[in-house]
């Protein structure tokens, strides 16, 4: 349920507007093969988390398997990534809720911090019956809004009809470049999937528990995305629920002319963000605390209170949250895409170490079952591996070079830079490629301050 909750969220609900606008309908295919992705990709943590369940588990798996510095890189890059998902769902609930009442966005987002980081004090059975109830709210609506637009598509209201998917300039309106384009906003809706590893070692049987979730990750995939895209593009012409005001799954009830659907599918996406960042905040907790425990990040980390929480993790990754909730008081009317360009990157970089790890541990799980003929066989094996593994590398590769080309529109930043008469991308795409740009400057930097980490440890030692 943790693993769905975060997957449910803006990507699904405000960023699949933007993937619409620069695929139309085609955005159905970037859907499934981002799925495919995703999928595969927590096979192999879920692989590892069932075989060791870990608290923090794919930071543990990449510190045990691989080295220190990757246990590191891996550690705080995620934590990094989640406290990037927290302000951007933070920063667009206010978007939200701009939709029937304008409130300085920094408002709602402290006030919400500090709701949450309170919940997420308390034990982890109140976390689990809060994040249970949010997502169930999620799914519901979902799925009641699928039968509610079945029903509408139906009976023909307001226009709604098949051929849609195809009348406003074909299924693919900007072609296979359109569809290939979407996947950069696409893989945001994805992200916080992979916290079905971070939530292992507190799973009473992760040896059922995961498995259980992650097959059933497919069809929530179809379920949720899929269909219910389909359906708000087939209610209303693509290119009509596209909308700087909110969500298109709102946008597209208003459209045709049924508000009270609209209100209460609003709510519900508010809901959501709230849930995301809810999970964003448990997770982020046990992250710092694997790295405290791996001797990667201050001892104080790992201090836990009389609720077994480790509430310190938990206040400090909360504050580093409130610090960049700053940005919506200093540019109230961008914060969110500058957010989402650095959010993709991380992600990037999670994604690689959990497939490169996967390779390393059945490296090593060969070598030990080798060694030892009676070591218990994989629980939950990974399919087609290692050929899901190099498939994963070589699409994250591509989706680096996507990100690049973005920086090749019209008023792009690399079209700038290199100061071309003509840009090389022609498609309504949003200029990301800053994020892709970023990736080894950014890991240069977790590399020197791990090399500051072990000189200071290097010193304490000495004295």
């Amino acid at each position: 349920m943790i693993a769905l909750g975060s997957a449910i969220g803006i990507g699904f609900f405000y960023g699949s507007g933007e993937a619409i606008a620069i695929a139309g309908p085609a955005v159905l295919l970037s859907y499934l093969i981002g799925g495919i992705f995703i999928y595969f990709v927590m096979r192999m943590l879920g692989e590892m988390a069932v075989q060791e369940p870990a608290a923090g588990s794919f930071s543990h798996f990449a510190y045990h398997y691989w080295g220190e510095f990757a246990g590191f890189l891996t550690g705080w890059n995620y934590w990094f990534l989640y406290i990037l998902i927290g302000i951007a769902e933070l920063t667009v609930i206010g978007i939200y809720l701009d939709y029937w009442l304008p409130v300085a966005h920094w408002k709602t987002a402290f006030t919400l911090l500090l709701i949450i980081t309170c919940v997420n004090l308390t034990a982890v059975r109140f976390f689990g019956e809060f994040e249970f109830w949010f997502s169930g709210i999620k799914v519901l609506a979902v799925i009641g809004m699928i039968i509610f637009g079945t029903i509408l598509i139906v009976a023909g209201t307001g226009g709604s009809k098949l051929a849609n998917l195809w009348e406003y300039g074909g299924f693919f309106p900007f072609g296979a470049g359109g569809m290939l384009m979407a996947l950069v906003v696409v893989m945001f809706s994805f992200g916080g999937a992979e916290l079905v590893g971070i939530a292992a070692a507190e799973a009473e049987q992760p040896e059922i528990v995961i498995p259980k979730a992650l097959q059933q990750f497919m069809w929530r995939i179809l379920l949720f995305y899929l269909a219910s895209t389909a359906i708000i593009m087939v209610l209303s012409p693509w290119n009509s629920v596209i909308s700087s005001r909110g969500s298109p799954f709102v946008t597209v009830f208003d459209t045709i002319g049924i508000k009270s659907a609209a209100d209460i599918l609003n709510l519900v996406v508010i809901t959501a963000a709230i849930s995301v960042f809810n999970s964003g905040a448990y997770a982020n907790g046990r992250m710092l605390f694997s790295l405290a425990g791996q001797k990667n990040a201050p001892r104080f980390l790992a201090q836990l209170n009389r609720h077994h929480v480790p509430y310190k993790a938990v206040l400090f990754s909360s504050c580093c949250t409130a610090l960049g909730l700053g940005l919506n008081y200093l540019i109230p009317g961008g914060a969110f895409m500058r957010i989402l360009a650095v959010v993709t990157t991380a992600a990037l970089v999670t994604w690689a170490m959990i497939v490169l790890v996967h390779l390393r541990f059945r490296r090593a799980y060969r070598r030990q079952k080798a060694a030892n003929g009676q070591m218990r066989g994989l629980i939950f094996k990974s399919p087609f591996y290692p050929y899901s593994n190099y498939l994963c590398l070589a699409f994250l590769g591509g989706l680096f070079v996507l990100m690049l080309l973005t920086g090749f529109t019209e008023s792009g930043l690399l079209t700038r830079a290199f100061g071309l008469s003509l840009p090389l991308i022609t498609l309504p795409v949003p200029d990301v490629s800053i994020s892709a740009l970023i990736v080894p400057l950014w890991i240069l930097a977790l590399y020197l301050g791990f090399r500051f980490k072990n000189y200071k440890s290097g010193v304490r030692g000495n004295k």
